[in-house]
């Protein structure tokens, strides 16, 4: 069975997405711009740590959850904006808010020293940093002696 892409009008743009993406490679396509609440994510490594920056403003430090577990990392967020009514107002419209978002992360395995994550927020950002253990950090070439 072969998947086709739909070519009429209505199809959402996340799908649109989909099709054009890698289907198996789904943490690697950015859908910030596809109407979705999904944040940017920018990953980094360097020889002693692995860091990734989420581009979520308008949340606090507490609207986060984040985990490591065998692994895999996991960043999620949830926020709902509710208005109360007062006593003999009239409501003619209301648009309910809500958004949430998890983005979960492979990390190569044994590499993550998982004790010492750290996450920060700040100015919109979520920075999590992941600690290399001491045997996954690149050693420096030796010199072999030929006999």
């Amino acid at each position: 069975m072969t998947l086709a892409r739909l070519s009429n009008n209505w199809v959402p743009s996340l799908m649109d997405k989909f099709f054009e993406g890698n289907m198996m490679d789904w943490n690697s396509n950015n859908y910030a711009g596809a109407n979705s609440t999904l944040p940017a994510v920018n990953v980094r490594e360097n020889d002693n740590e692995y860091y990734i920056d989420v581009a979520a403003p308008g949340l606090k430090k507490g609207d986060f959850n984040v985990s490591y577990d065998n692994g895999r990392l996991s960043i999620s967020s949830e926020q709902k904006a509710e208005h109360e009514e007062k006593d003999g107002e009239k409501v003619t419209r209301r648009e309910f808010s809500y958004q949430a978002f998890q983005r979960s992360f492979s990390v190569p395995e044994n590499t993550v020293n998982a004790d010492k994550i750290v996450a920060k927020y700040d100015n919109g950002i979520l920075h999590v940093t992941l600690p290399k253990r001491e045997e996954a950090k690149p050693k420096p070439a030796r010199e072999i002696k030929i006999s």
